[in-house]
């Protein structure tokens, strides 16, 4: 659907991203451990950009979040990279650069509707998993859900902010 071409992408259509999405967080969930590369994938994958995956791997050091430190939540770091691949600059030009300011001022939307939404009114991995045995898996529903919380929300920034329509 997109091609990246010097970092600016092409919009032409949306093809059932709240469906394809859901689908896309299920299937993802049984072959990936990292959230934050679940978030990143399901809005590549669903959006249809072009994207190699060596860019995905980017995300592999964010698992339980960042290198197992239980900092800020995959989900919400792999749908934060999203929104910069979307709406993020490739020159340096000072932090009043046009792109920078929507860039910062989307992620900080993601960012409070992510602790909002989540149930927890948290960010860190720490405190959003504290009552699980991570050793044992425990978390892994809730993060599935943390996944689809994140990636839902990036996907409703990219259609509205990009005036795309959703033809669900």
């Amino acid at each position: 659907m997109k091609n990246v071409s010097g970092g600016n992408y092409e919009y032409q259509k949306v093809k059932s991203v709240w469906t394809r999405l859901d689908r896309m967080r299920r299937t993802i969930t049984e072959t990936d451990t990292s959230v934050a590369k679940r978030s990143w994938r399901a809005v590549v994958d669903n959006f249809e950009l072009d994207v190699p995956r060596e860019v995905i791997a980017m995300s592999s050091g964010m698992a339980v979040g960042a290198g197992k430190s239980g900092c800020m939540c995959g989900a919400l770091n792999g749908g934060i990279m999203a929104l910069g691949m979307i709406f993020g600059r490739t020159e340096q030009n000072g932090p009043k650069d046009p792109k920078v300011v929507k860039c910062m001022e989307l992620t900080h939307e993601l960012h409070d509707y992510f602790r909002d939404a989540n149930g927890k009114h948290s960010n860190c991995c720490r405190v959003l998993t504290r009552e699980f045995d991570m050793g044992a898996g425990e978390h892994k529903e809730q993060c599935i859900r943390f996944t689809g919380i994140a990636a839902k929300k990036v996907a409703e920034i990219i259609v509205r902010e990009k005036g795309l329509k959703n033809i669900d």
